[in-house]
């Protein structure tokens, strides 16, 4: 088929409806042999690439805009320059328009339960919002993205846990939940919101995976929890005492 030539999608939209308030996603083959994501939207189709940049473009040669710009930030380290390296507005509104590429492809890989993908994809954002953060040229640059920040790290952590529990390992998934839980707690005190920590959906969200992961545990993990629980109180750590207290009483 001629590239350039124009075609009508009524037919390819008709034969996978949209569906309201259902993400609804595939994987096809395609025309170069790799499989790609595609997703179901109200007006057409969005299609992704499983890995790299989720459009397939290559800017000045590399595997996204991120990787571009950590290059220059090393030549520029490397070379000891005495100037501050700098993101242009430029720069962070074209790494914000990537973050929201690789934001579509890791909502649809949890939807797909390609959890590493997820992973892989929420952790990329997360060092892209920390590169703006450090390197934007203006206050607006180096914080519009630390919004979506708590989500991202929700996300992620719901990954990783249900990496963990697929492998029965729910001791894996509860740390995971906990370390995502600090790193939550962290991001709200950051930008002075440690009030809005508890209330917050992200973790919420969290807690409830968390309580529904407990009564998984083996028996024996009681007597485990029990014992840690007298060691932190020997010495005098009250704040793991007060956490493994809350994981015994969620037990029962």
């Amino acid at each position: 088929m001629d590239p350039n030539s124009q075609a009508d999608l009524t037919a390819l939209l008709r034969a996978w409806p949209h569906e309201p308030g259902r993400v609804n996603v595939r994987i096809i083959a395609g025309d170069d042999g790799r499989p790609k994501i595609q997703v179901r939207v109200e007006l057409g189709i969005l299609q992704f690439e499983m890995t790299g940049r989720p459009d397939g473009l290559r800017p000045e040669g590399h595997e996204s805009v991120l990787d571009m710009v950590r290059e220059r930030e090393r030549q520029q380290r490397v070379s000891s320059s005495p100037e501050r390296f700098v993101l242009s507005t430029d720069d962070c509104a074209a790494l914000r328009e990537e973050s929201v590429q690789y934001y579509h492809r890791y909502v649809a890989l949890f939807v797909l339960e390609d959890f590493q993908g997820v992973v892989r994809d929420t952790t990329r954002n997360l060092e892209l919002f920390a590169f703006c953060h450090r390197y934007g040229e203006s206050q607006q640059d180096r914080e519009v993205l630390e919004q979506f920040r708590p989500y991202v790290i929700m996300m992620r952590t719901r990954a990783q846990a249900s990496l963990a529990m697929r492998g029965g390992q729910t001791r894996v998934a509860l740390a995971a939940i906990d370390t995502g839980l600090d790193e939550l707690r962290r991001a709200f005190e950051d930008r002075g919101q440690a009030d809005r920590f508890e209330q917050a959906s992200e973790v919420q969200v969290l807690h409830g995976l968390r309580d529904m992961l407990v009564p998984k545990l083996p028996s024996s993990q009681r007597l485990e929890l029990e014992e840690r629980l007298r060691a932190a109180i020997t010495a005098e750590n009250y704040e793991l005492a007060a956490i493994l207290r809350d994981e015994l009483r969620m037990m029962e």
